[in-house]
């Protein structure tokens, strides 16, 4: 099969929703004059190690939002936000918080997810991430298409939690989730190592 994307594909569903996966999830709290703000974003990653940067993209609009969601809107006031990773045991929590709820209402408080306070910027975090990654927005670069809109930032705290750790590496106590197109998601929970040759 070969499509062109402007000429659609014929099938009930987008394939290029399942074509790049699995996709790490970028749970995104954020702090701005309307209150505080968590979003879940499948387009996201770590983009540099020195200095650690990462992205995520945004591709909808809200109705109270002219050209932008809450997390956008927010992070162009502050110009900082959180990245939260979640692991397998918070799925149902990264869901809920993916409710279009009306701008100023908190996605922590309506699906019950404890917050906790940043320590290098103003902004709060998801309390039992299996990690939270604070972050100074760098740029924000509006993409092809209507409300697409890139956010890029420099990580300057970063918060592990204890059970997370074995042997020192970061390993999510419930595996990782991500996000595989459709309605379809998956926890990691085998992995395997290569050496590089």
């Amino acid at each position: 099969m070969f499509y062109r994307p402007e000429a659609g594909h014929g099938l009930p569903h987008n394939p290029l929703n399942a074509l790049v996966a699995p996709r790490p999830i970028g749970w995104i709290s954020t702090r701005g004059r309307l209150g505080d703000n968590l979003a879940p974003y499948s387009f996201f990653n770590l983009t540099a190690y020195v200095p650690p940067q990462v992205m995520f993209s945004s591709t909808n609009a809200k109705p109270d939002r002219p050209g932008s969601k809450d997390s956008v809107a927010q992070i162009v006031e502050s110009r900082v936000f959180c990245v939260n990773i979640a692991d397998g045991g918070m799925k149902d929590q990264v869901n809920a918080s993916s409710a279009a709820l009306p701008a100023g209402t908190s996605e922590f408080e309506a699906a019950g997810i404890a917050a906790a306070e940043c320590q290098t910027i103003d902004c709060p975090r998801v309390a039992q991430a299996a990690a939270s990654l604070e972050c100074r927005m760098t740029q924000v670069i509006r993409l092809a298409g209507q409300a697409n809109v890139m956010v890029l930032g420099v990580v300057t705290g970063i918060h592990i939690r204890p059970d997370c750790l074995v042997d020192g590496r970061f390993r999510p106590a419930f595996g990782w989730l991500s996000r595989l197109g459709y309605m379809d998601y998956a926890i990691t929970t085998e992995t395997f190592e290569m050496e590089r040759p």
